[in-house]
């Protein structure tokens, strides 16, 4: 069965007053425009916010610094873009931070 392909272009929401379009007539190409999709489907379906209520926040309310939401998104959104090491600030295998 062949694949349906499509050559159309996706708008997304302008970023500091760029145009941002996708296309999948580059050819044989990569690059992390994954993370501006995962954002439009977040931004869509809300995702972050409804992962975040799958935890249980148990964290003393008055030192609280960043939300459930703020910590999930930052780990979904690094996961996606590549991060592999669990702090951002540890060096991963390759002794960059956040990377592998």
């Amino acid at each position: 069965m062949p694949t349906e392909c499509s050559s159309d272009l996706f708008g997304f929401a302008p970023v500091e007053g760029r145009a941002v379009v996708a296309s999948f007539d580059g050819g044989a190409i990569t690059s992390d425009a994954g993370g501006l999709l995962l954002g439009a489907t977040d931004r869509a379906i809300r995702l972050v916010d409804r992962f975040a209520l799958c935890f249980r926040d148990a964290r003393a309310a008055e030192l609280i610094e960043h939300q459930v939401r703020t910590l999930v998104g930052q780990r979904v959104f690094g996961l996606a873009l590549g991060a592999a090491c669990p702090r951002a600030g540890e060096a991963g295998p390759g002794g960059r931070p956040g990377r592998s």
